[in-house]
């Protein structure tokens, strides 16, 4: 997700607006908790930390149960429901994609972040899938642009009917 963090942060400022960007993971190289806060704004940012914001994506149980409380009420919690299950116990929207699961049997599993990065994208509307690409273009990792674009259309594609499913 750390990846995907820096994606979702480098195309919010191409678009012109505010952000700052922490991330935290683990010491295993995969597998392992990972967090990255992206505070995007119109408005100049006064603190770079995600104190209750309003989107959260999930991709694990773990994940959930630390961060779901957090939610800003009102706000949307996107799940990666191959990973977490029952239903969150927050105050706004959920909205449930078997992220993981899409990106093993369409693509391959490491492409679960971008695929994650595009369900945001497709179901939010927070940035363009057009500055999401450029973005992704520009810090994808030699020899994985390709599986990653493909990754972020397939979840773009799933963001929009979730989207579609909440209206």
């Amino acid at each position: 997700m750390v990846l995907a963090g820096l994606i979702l942060g480098q195309a919010a400022l191409r678009s012109g607006r505010n952000v700052a960007l922490s991330q935290s993971y683990a010491p295993r190289v995969r597998g392992g908790t990972s967090l990255s806060e992206v505070v995007i704004d119109e408005e100049r940012i006064i603190y770079p930390k995600a104190t209750s914001p309003d989107l959260l994506l999930v991709m694990s149980q773990e994940a959930l149960e630390e961060q779901g409380s957090q939610l800003r009420p009102g706000g949307t919690v996107i799940i990666d429901s191959t990973e977490v299950e029952g239903e969150p116990q927050v105050e706004g929207r959920v909205i449930r994609v078997p992220i993981t699961r899409l990106a093993r049997e369409r693509l391959r599993a490491v492409a679960a972040n971008m695929v994650a990065l595009g369900v945001l994208g497709g179901a939010m509307g927070v940035i363009s899938k057009e500055e999401l690409i450029e973005a992704l273009r520009a810090h994808a990792p030699k020899g994985t642009e390709r599986l990653n674009e493909e990754a972020l259309e397939l979840g773009w594609e799933e963001g929009e009917r979730a989207k579609e499913r909440l209206s």
